[in-house]
């Protein structure tokens, strides 16, 4: 009996080391994978005039690519159509957990500088890789898209296969991705990774004062 309750004694302790060091891996590579987020979010980051950080982007200073792309009624935008418009092109997706907390702050940047003229375009990157010819994959992705959009009221322009411009826009490796543009057409601020919406507005302001 005694040696019973020993080998018992000794099996829970072994247990009970294995379930620790289970629990041990487990947190340091929950800290690293925040660690990494925080690293992406806020990569490349470079001082400039003021203390909203900027990216060093190709697209600093250029004018922002043309695009044209379906919104979710099948109606084919343009970056022309917003000619004359200061802009910040927002690239998001909707597994997109840092996009959906920047979500609410658009909104109310739109509902602040839009009677300035300036204006918020959405691009949902669902990163697919889907072909023209997948209706159901089409069909899957703006289901997603639309339900995102009732369900944070989002009143700006939403386009959809983002995808398609990562080349011209730098990539698109990190979610959000957001693109500065005066009313010139030229990039006037880049942002990789959420930021803040002081820094948003500030952008915003640069963006609506280049062209003065």
């Amino acid at each position: 009996m005694k040696r019973n309750t020993i080998v018992i004694g000794v099996t829970l302790l072994i247990l009970a080391t294995f379930a620790w060091a289970g629990w041990a891996n487990w947190m340091y590579r929950k800290q690293a994978a925040e660690k990494a987020l925080a690293s992406a979010s806020h990569a490349d980051l470079v001082p400039v005039a003021g203390d909203v950080p900027q990216q060093a982007s190709p697209l600093m200073g250029k004018p922002a690519p043309e695009f044209k792309l379906p919104d979710l009624s099948g109606k084919e935008v343009s970056l022309s159509s917003f000619k004359g418009k200061p802009l910040l092109i927002n690239f998001w997706a909707t597994w997109c957990g840092p996009c959906k907390i920047e979500t609410p702050w658009l909104i109310e940047l739109q509902n602040e500088y839009g009677p300035k003229g300036f204006q918020i375009v959405g691009i949902s990157t669902e990163g697919d890789d889907l072909k023209p010819s997948d209706t159901e994959g089409w069909a899957h992705d703006k289901a997603a898209i639309a339900k995102f959009v009732k369900q944070e009221h989002m009143e700006y322009p939403v386009l959809i296969n983002g995808d398609s411009l990562a080349t011209q826009y730098g990539g698109l490796d990190v979610m959000p991705t957001s693109v500065y543009v005066d009313a010139e057409g030229k990039v006037v601020a880049v942002q990789l990774g959420i930021t803040s919406k002081k820094d948003m507005a500030a952008n915003i302001e640069k963006a609506l004062g280049a062209g003065k």
